[in-house]
């Protein structure tokens, strides 16, 4: 019988699952493979910024995670296909907003980092 967890275990189990999931190119990933799945290249593409080797290793991590699942399609050359597994799915209802927020006040965090840059550089 596995003992449960003690509070400061599970804090860093969380802090650990929320490191994969929010560090800056899977949450791009997940994001993408929610509107439908994709291959490799096709992922890198919608990815602006993305290198070949960030998003491989981003991929397995959340292939080991659970959260995206990888399938090699019968063709030659092999090619691959990315989705997000149902506890991907899962995930989506909560990265959404914040990709909303991202997205709506983008240029409130502009401004505040060159008001701050502005004042750094004066002083």
């Amino acid at each position: 019988m596995n003992p449960l967890p003690q509070p400061q275990e599970s804090a860093c189990a969380t802090r650990d699952i929320l490191r994969r999931i929010t560090d800056g190119w899977s949450l791009l990933i997940l994001i993408e493979l929610s509107k439908e799945k994709k291959r490799f290249n096709r992922l890198r593409d919608a990815i602006s910024g993305i290198s070949q080797r960030m998003l491989s290793v981003s991929l397995r991590h959340l292939e080991r995670d659970g959260l995206v699942s990888r399938t090699v399609l019968p063709s030659s050359p092999p090619q691959v296909e990315y989705a997000l597994t149902s506890l991907g799915q899962s995930l989506v209802p909560s990265l959404k907003p914040l990709q909303v927020w991202a997205e709506d006040r983008q240029p409130d965090i502009h401004a505040a980092r060159d008001k701050y840059d502005r004042t750094r550089l004066t002083a």
